[in-house]
């Protein structure tokens, strides 16, 4: 990994010329029965003793045992004060005692600050805890990030995988390569047969390999058959964002990304840039399902050009 300001200076060299394109189940009955009157944080069963809250800005699982409470991500910083109201409601007096964040985007880390100052082990990457504690320039986003504060700061980094037992239950964990950063991590539920893929798995819209932080197209593949691998056709894939999926929708992307990792990787080696690729319609029959393609290959075609000698016959 390089270091930020390394990475980032090294971005700039290689990509100055290139063009842009713009609870246990009574607790959870609970939950359930309260939802009206807190409809902009729905909540919805996943089985077991987890449920998935929702309108948080990004997707939160929360599963509570017999002491204590987990959360796979924390949403954005501006809905921190209500969800984490509405787990302290209805996780018994519980307190969360681990929270994990799958990436270093706001739209998980946002309860780090208020979790981490009541005493959560807070669980990532190391290379997300780097990205968190240091000032960050997105160059796709245009946006400078600043450092959070030691109390938001990762306590317990992953390197490659982990578990830990909630009550009886199980939780597994693991790091995905460079995917959508290269900080990515999943949560495992096995025995609830819950699967948090964080924004590895998009719906309706193209996953972003945000290039700043290392992620890649053949990385998300990559990551992608690694979800596809834990799951069965009973599991419920939990995305960063959206509606709960299943296997076969994690199986759906991945052909799609295989498929275009090769025909960008082809259309790279005639001298086509993200514009060409663009016009002459390399995501055309996935967009029904995907959405608009110009932040994915802008953001494709750039962090493409950091992998050049992996698709060999570029330069």
């Amino acid at each position: 990994m390089f270091p930020v300001g390394g990475r980032r200076d090294v971005l700039r060299t290689l990509l100055a010329g290139g063009a842009g394109l713009a609870l246990g189940s009574t607790s959870l009955g609970r939950i359930a029965r309260a939802q009206h009157g807190r409809a902009s944080l729905p909540l919805t069963r996943l089985g077991g003793n987890l449920a998935l809250i929702s309108g948080a800005g990004g997707n939160v699982v929360l599963a509570v045992g017999p002491d204590s409470a987990v959360l796979v991500n924390g949403g954005l910083g501006e809905h921190s004060t209500e969800l984490l109201a509405l787990v302290a409601e209805h996780a018994g007096g519980k307190r969360v005692q681990h929270l994990f964040n799958t990436d270093w985007h706001g739209e998980h880390t946002g309860s780090n600050e208020a979790l981490g100052r009541q005493g959560a082990e807070i669980v990532a990457h190391e290379n997300t805890r780097q990205y968190l504690g240091a000032e960050m320039f997105v160059e796709w986003q245009y946006r400078t990030y600043k450092p959070l504060p030691k109390a938001a700061l990762p306590t317990k980094t992953v390197l490659t995988a982990g578990t830990m037992t909630l009550g009886r239950e199980r939780i597994e964990y693991g790091h995905l390569g460079q995917a959508h950063t290269d900080g990515d991590i999943y949560v495992f539920f096995p025995d609830a047969n819950v699967l948090a893929t964080g924004d590895v798995l998009t719906v309706g819209t193209y996953p972003v390999a945000d290039y700043t932080t290392g992620g890649w197209l053949g990385g998300l593949a990559t990551a992608t058959k690694t979800l596809l691998d834990l799951a069965n056709e009973d599991t419920r894939v939990v995305p960063g964002t959206g509606p709960v999926q299943t296997r076969a929708d994690l199986k759906a992307q991945h052909d799609m990304l295989v498929t275009l990792r090769d025909r960008i990787g082809k259309m790279m080696r005639q001298g086509m840039g993200a514009e060409d690729m663009l016009a002459a319609g390399v995501t055309k029959e996935f967009d029904a399902r995907w959405g608009d393609p110009k932040l994915f290959l802008s953001t494709t075609y750039r962090g493409m050009w950091l992998h050049v000698r992996e698709l060999g016959g570029i330069v």
